[in-house]
């Protein structure tokens, strides 16, 4: 495994041969988020984890749309090397695949979305926003003190774990590696549709069965763009359904990378 900060993205790398292939993460998550995937494919495949643009170890901007998070992407290809790669994408990391892939098709040779469709959606995170925002720093000298404090706005333990991730201890105490103020100002654009366009190669996306982030009322939007479509839905899972059932996701999205990426 490779870890490498760069004056763009930061990224790891995993695996050393076969297909590339981009692994990206949702909102408040991090190149972490699907290492468990990685893993999974990492000797069959050269996986490409990232951090977006202010999240994990990557650069804070004050601007966060998904024109300029791909054009991230593309100087990351470039700067990699990569001719053409297969991309995930779980949520708005799902919502940048797919930006991704319908500005630079050619450099893309297969696409994995996890519950999310192309479409904008109402707020859903700002009680989250809210709540990051409101913890008062200063009183946290363990992690135990930050759960304690967002306690009060969070109930689900594991809601709260996933997000205490973002919390990062130096000389002068803790500190949030996300830029909450972007997140924040930028939220309606987090949220948006993706931009319009044909994407001629094979998409895969993947539902949790108990989730509505992408439903029937979204087919249009998604046939719209992309015309080879498959859809697979996990049962029992909801919107982390990468974490919640792994290995059925991790074997879909085995199959349809081995179906759709050529192997030497």
């Amino acid at each position: 495994m490779t870890k490498t900060t760069s004056a763009l993205l930061n990224y790891e790398t995993m695996g050393n041969k076969g297909p590339q292939v981009l692994l990206i993460h949702g909102l408040f998550g991090d190149l972490d988020n699907l290492k468990s995937l990685a893993r999974d494919l990492e000797d069959d495949y050269q996986l490409v984890l990232v951090d977006v643009r202010n999240h994990g170890d990557s650069f804070h901007s004050e601007h966060m749309n998904y024109s300029a998070m791909a054009e991230d992407i593309e100087a990351l290809r470039e700067e990699l090397a990569i001719e053409q790669w297969a991309l995930v994408g779980h949520s708005m990391g799902g919502k940048l695949a797919m930006e991704y892939a319908l500005t630079y098709q050619d450099h893309v040779a297969a696409l994995i979305v996890a519950d999310v469709a192309p479409v904008a959606y109402d707020a859903r995170h700002h009680h989250i926003l809210d709540a990051l925002a409101s913890l008062d720093l200063s009183k946290v000298n363990k992690r135990q003190d930050a759960d304690q404090q967002l306690a009060q706005y969070i109930e689900t333990r594991g809601v709260r774990q996933f997000l205490l991730k973002n919390l990062q201890r130096d000389d002068d105490g803790y500190h949030w590696r996300l830029n909450l103020d972007t997140l924040a100002s930028c939220y309606e654009e987090i949220s948006g549709a993706v931009r319009e366009g044909e994407f001629a190669g094979p998409v895969l996306f993947i539902k949790g069965a108990d989730s509505d982030y992408l439903t029937e009322a979204h087919r249009d939007a998604v046939t719209s763009r992309f015309a080879d479509v498959d859809i697979k839905i996990i049962e029992g899972t909801g919107h982390w359904l990468h974490a919640e059932k792994p290995r059925i996701f991790n074997r879909l999205v085995r199959s349809f990378l081995e179906q759709h990426c050529r192997t030497a």
